[in-house]
């Protein structure tokens, strides 16, 4: 629903548009998921592992992308075509207006190296529990405490990706789109860095295929995770980036 809400914004007459926007919704991460499981899975079959998921298992999981996942995909963004677009509160310009030269601390990748280390930071002693409880089979009992960590994550995510924003704009800069979903999704490879230290350092795996399925496994995690605090980023300054242009009056 929400992709085709902004697909509806950013092309409100485009029916190939719409049509593309729904399909990679619907296959683009979760296939690239299930290809990567079917990978790992080929390998703990070669290796004879217990922990290999069975061909049944796998075709339910199918069962359920196709039968459930992608319905209601399909329904979702039928829902979302129906309604009108979101409107901007001013003009925009179809000739983009010429960007001055930038600050160095307005880097693109500099940006995103600072906007991502707060979001790792609100879930960072979590992340030690959860993982510790998928790798090493300890209890993993605060649940009521990964709620309030996550609503933590909610809020330091929009506030990063809107205040960074809120600086480029001041800069005359207005390329924020991807730059603000990148800016607090960016605290993904600080995951997946510390899931690499975790592995150096807490787990005994000296196997090379042990090795490449949980590397494999946490690079799934931190696909999600960045994913996860980069729409919260980008929908956040959407609406921030809305609500300040449409309190000032632009010609």
């Amino acid at each position: 629903y929400v992709s085709g809400r902004l697909g509806k914004t950013l092309a409100p007459t485009s029916s190939e548009h719409h049509r593309s926007t729904t399909m990679l919704t619907a296959f683009l991460y979760p296939g690239s998921l299930f290809a990567m499981f079917f990978f790992l899975n080929l390998l703990a079959w070669a290796k004879g592992s217990s922990g290999a998921v069975p061909f049944t298992t796998m075709f339910a999981v199918l069962v359920l992308w196709f039968g459930i996942s992608v319905p209601l995909v399909y329904l979702g963004a039928a829902a979302a075509y129906k309604r009108d677009p979101i409107g901007f509160p001013c003009r925009v310009n179809s000739i983009p207006r010429p960007i001055p030269p930038q600050p160095w601390f307005l880097r693109p990748w500099l940006l995103c190296l600072v906007g991502g280390v707060l979001p790792f930071g609100a879930v960072f002693t979590e992340l030690f529990f959860i993982m510790s409880s998928l790798w090493q089979h300890q209890f993993y009992y605060l649940f009521g405490f990964v709620v309030l960590v996550y609503l933590i994550l909610i809020i330091t995510c929009a506030e990063v990706s809107i205040a960074l924003t809120y600086f480029q704009l001041t800069a005359e800069d207005y390329r924020w789109w991807w730059r603000s979903f990148f800016v607090s999704g960016s605290s993904a490879l600080y995951v997946f860095g510390y899931s690499l230290m975790y592995l150096g350092t807490r787990l005994q795996i000296v196997n090379v295929v042990s090795i490449m399925v949980y590397v494999g496994y946490m690079a799934m995690i931190s696909a999600a995770f960045f994913l996860l605090t980069g729409c919260i980023g980008f929908i956040a300054t959407f609406f921030f980036v809305r609500a300040i242009y449409g309190s000032i009056k632009v010609d």
